[in-house]
Parts: C-alpha cells; structure tokens; sequence
C-alpha cells in the first residue's frame, strides 16, 4: 500500500509512504516512486502521523458502558435514580446497569435505600464515572452474596463486585462488544492500547481471538493477583501472543491509593469535612508490599505501572521505583509535590497521564484539593523537568477521544471558561508525541500504525482541534477505518 500525497509535519510538504506488510519501507516526495498496480491511499494533502495510543483504557468496561444508562448530568442520588427509573420499571429479572454518576460534590450520600424505595425489588449497578465506586440495589447486593450496610462499594471492594457481575453475563457477548468497540477506536485514529481491565487479561484475550480479531493492538495488563502465574511463564512486558501479532503482554498494574472524586486518593493534607484516619484518603498497599511486588515484577521483565493520584501516594510509589532500582509507569499522577516532579525523569517513570480528567475534574479539585502545596495535574511542570508523557483516557472514564486529549493538554479548556491554570499546558509537539505514545514524526523503519488527519493540528484553534477529521487509520500496515469523504 502507498500513502499518497501526506504531509509529515504542518510544513505542508507533500510525501508519499510506501509500505511493505506492517513496516513503512519508503517516504519519498509525492508521486516520484508509484507504479501500476500499486494500492494508493490518497491522503489529500493531509497530515500522516504515528497513530494515536490510549495508554490507559478498561476496554470491557468502555465496551459495555457505551450500551448503558448515561447518569453522569445527575446533581444529586435522587437525580441518578430518576434517570434509571423509567428503564428499571420494564427490565423485570434483568440487571440495569448506569455509568457515570459523580457523588463528590451531591448533597446527600448515594444508599441501597434509594434505590430500593423508588424501584422495590429492581436489580440496579450504578458505576461513578471514576470506576472506584460502585452502587447497588438490595436485590442485587442479596444476588452477589454481598453484606453491606450502604450498597455503595468503593475502590477495591467496587473492582471485586463489577468482577463478580461481569462473571454472571455471556463471556462471547462480551466479547462481540470489545472487538466493535476497537473498530470504534480505529474510527477515532487509534491504533493502540493499553487495557487495564481488572480481569485474567491473558486468558481473556486468548478466548477473545477467537471471536475475532482486534482493530487496534492490545497491551494486556497482568494484575498482582495473576502475577505469579504470568512469571511461572516467563512473560515480559512486549511480548507478542502466539495467537496474534497485536496483542502483547503489558505492565503489572497496582493499585495505590483510591481516587479525587471518592476522597479516597491518598494525600498529605485532609480533605475538608471528613474525619479521623479516612480524612487523607486510602493506601491500598503497604510500603513493603508495593516494593515487593514492583521488584518481583521488574525482576522478571514485567514493567510496574503504578496507580496513584494523591500526592502521598505519587511519593510512596515513586519511593518503591527507588528502591527496586527500576523504571516503570505511574498511572494518573494527579497531585504531586513539587519536589517528587523531578524524580520522575531521574527514576525512567513515566507520567501516564489522561488530559481530559484535568477539564472534568477542575471544579472538584479546587473545590477539594485548593491551597495545597502540591501542583495537580501538571502536566507543564512534568514536562519541564524531563519526564515522559502518555496520554490516555481511561475509558469509560473519559470519551477515547485523542485529539480531545490533546486539545485539553495544550489549551487547559474544552469549553468557554477560561484555561485552567495556563501554566500547566504543554507545546503541542509535546502532546502528539504523548497522545502517539512517545513516537513522534513517521519514518522509514517505524512499525506501520498510522492515523491520517485533514489537517495538522498546528493549524487548529482550541475549540475545533479536538474535532479535527480523521480520514484513515492503518493498523500494522492493514486499513482498519477511511472516512467516506
């Protein structure tokens, strides 16, 4: 296949990529190497790019949240129950499943009551647009053998529940949904992704194959409760699956601490209105367990990525990376001392970081985190001090939209508000080759993932970049989305 008449930057100068199986082969000025009969994809006078990588998706979780009730324009619990009321009415035995409600800032407590007084007997999941909060009926709650006075499960105990329902529907409807729901992502330029789903990914992926292939290649995540099995396999992280050159083995994935919205991410300062030990969020490891699992996992050739939003938890697990003397990913870095941010390029850790979570969260965050010592979300101070940008999503948690990803990042707002602390926005070369997963302009050599766009995005505002056109996407050398124009 040629990729004819691109651009390679936003110069406008026009070149022609030729590819051999998944690797590009040539790049040579438009029109001087084609012959008859070769395949040309016209690019239009477009940009081509490396293409796009979540670094950071639950790709079952966004797969089935796209078919489920959107509650997050809920103000309050009872506004979240009146959005599921009139489905929950009709779907008799079955389970109603919602997304996206934030709890953080409702004046009253989601509870099992709720639910149960508006929808006696109906079986209801509610999942908060974090994914760390999980809010069931009665009914449903006496299904899955769960005691708890709320039914508001948060953090781990909600990651164990989700588990326990995604164990009670039908493995291949499941999958259908995630092999559609990487054509959607083609669609939006992705060629990549890293699929922290809390789940046996190994074996899932290898049942999913089965099904059919993938339209994006998939990291898989192992998480510490399969890390002894993956070690006894001798996996590594990039390593490819027999069964298909786009799924590779991923990072171990720990958790640290909780999250913004539930006042669970661990921090060094109160969050105000709670009391007692609860008042500076949730370590979900200890020091010594954290450093046991990130050097038994570097020993073996699997890279850590740690999740940490708090300032507290960012140091504990920068901490960990020190002292196993290894390198690795940390997951969110939402809140960071000034003095741990240069310890991310002195240690190899990466920032996977996902720029949309900065726009959605501005208000609670100075609403929860104001007058602190620590900088949240920034990106710009990351970037200034040498660390290594990965942009994300975290999909269902944001939209897997890269180009929004990239427009947060650069211009600190996605609406009419001013920007968010400007001072935290980063070049936009920066957060291309960060939304590209590191890589940046195409050359000859370079594994053939590459998104076509109408334009560079140089040449687009704040308010229209995140919506600049996607016109090809090309997945290891293979056409996976062209837009009719």
């Amino acid at each position: 296949m040629i990729i004819a008449n691109v651009a390679l930057d936003g110069s406008g100068v026009l070149f022609d990529i030729e590819l051999a199986g998944s690797v590009i082969a040539a790049i040579t000025p438009a029109g001087t190497r084609r012959a008859a009969g070769d395949e040309v994809l016209d690019g239009g006078g477009g940009v081509a790019l490396p293409g796009f990588v979540d670094s950071h998706v639950h790709l079952t979780q966004w797969a089935a949240a796209r078919k489920r009730i959107d509650v997050g324009p809920a103000m309050s619990a009872a506004d979240a129950v009146a959005l599921v009321y009139p489905y929950a009415r009709t779907a008799g035995e079955s389970v109603v499943r919602a997304n996206g409600f934030r709890d953080a800032q409702w004046p009253e407590e989601p509870h099992k009551d709720l639910l149960e007084n508006a929808l006696p007997g109906a079986r209801v999941a509610m999942t908060s647009m974090d994914l760390h909060t999980l809010w069931l009926s009665p009914a449903l709650l006496d299904d899955l053998g769960i005691d708890h006075p709320t039914g508001v499960l948060r953090d781990v105990d909600g990651l164990e529940a989700v588990m326990a329902l995604e164990e009670q529907e039908d493995p291949a409807e499941l999958d259908r949904a995630v092999l559609d729901a990487t054509a959607a992502l083609a669609v939006r330029g992705v060629t990549g992704v890293v699929d922290f789903e809390f789940a046996d990914n190994k074996t899932v992926w290898d049942r999913r194959l089965t099904a059919g292939s993938p339209a994006v290649r998939v990291d898989t995540t192992v998480w510490p409760q399969w890390l002894d099995e993956a070690l006894e396999r001798g996996e590594r992280t990039g390593d490819v699956s027999a069964l298909s050159e786009l799924i590779r083995r991923g990072p171990l994935k720990v958790m640290l601490d909780g999250s913004l919205n539930t006042r669970t991410a661990c921090c060094h300062d109160r969050y105000p209105g709670i009391e007692g030990d609860d008042a500076y969020g949730l370590m979900l490891e200890t020091r010594e367990g954290l450093f046991e699992l990130v050097s038994r996992a570097s020993r073996g050739g699997i890279v850590p990525a740690i999740h940490a939003i708090g300032d507290r938890a960012n140091g504990v697990a920068l901490d960990a990376f020190e002292r196993a003397g290894c390198g690795g990913r940390i997951e969110h870095a939402q809140q960071i001392l000034p003095e741990d941010i240069t310890r991310f390029a002195a240690l190899g850790v990466a920032a996977s970081v996902q720029p949309q979570h900065a726009m959605a969260d501005r208000e609670i965050a100075e609403d929860l985190w104001a007058g602190r010592r620590s900088v949240a979300y920034g990106y710009g101070t990351l970037h200034r001090s040498g660390a290594t940008l990965l942009f994300g999503s975290d999909a269902p948690v944001s939209p897997p939209e890269p180009l929004a990803g990239v427009a947060a990042a650069v211009f600190r707002t996605d609406d009419d508000r001013p920007p968010w602390h400007p001072e935290e926005a980063v070049p936009l070369e920066v957060a291309l080759r960060a939304a590209c997963g590191g890589r940046g302009i195409l050359r000859v050599g370079d594994t053939a993932d590459i998104v076509v766009l109408v334009e560079h995005p140089v040449h687009r505002s704040a308010h229209d970049l995140a919506d600049t056109e996607i016109r090809a996407t090309i997945c290891a050398g293979a056409l996976t989305h062209a837009s009719a124009g």
